[in-house]
């Protein structure tokens, strides 16, 4: 599974909103990482290796549910904005785990504008097990 990560103000910026101190993406930058990620899917269904990919709304739309005292607490998001969230994510069935990390590394290259951290990207790769026996 590929999964990318993203904050609240990443969700923000992509869909033109500005934050503070970074300028909103314009829908030219935007369309181009749409047609990037779409090459990108189409090349992976080319191969035989694309399995599922979904995006994932934005974090203030999200709910967390932990225990306090056994009891279940619901909190809704969006959390510290400097907080990353599963943005989404990539299923594909390959060979190794060494082409699953080539297939995520050529997301480097999606398009961004002159303005993005490029920096602070990432995304990460991990193996999915089919049973509890299959977990190392």
């Amino acid at each position: 599974m590929i999964m990318l990560y993203g904050s609240q103000q990443d969700y923000d910026l992509i869909t033109g909103k500005p934050v503070e101190g970074r300028a909103a993406w314009t829908p030219e930058e935007i369309g181009a990482m749409h047609a990037f990620m779409e090459k990108w899917n189409g090349e992976l269904v080319e191969s035989g290796e694309f399995v599922d990919a979904q995006g994932l709304n934005s974090p203030v739309h999200t709910r967390r549910i932990r225990l306090e005292d056994g009891v279940p607490v619901v909190t809704d998001g969006p959390y510290a904005e400097t907080q990353e969230v599963l943005a989404g994510y990539t299923i594909v069935e390959c060979d190794s785990f060494d082409r699953a990390t080539e297939i995520a590394a050529r997301l480097a290259g999606a398009p961004q504008p002159g303005h993005a951290a490029r920096d602070e990207w990432y995304v990460d790769v991990r193996p999915i097990h089919g049973s509890a026996d299959e977990i190392v």
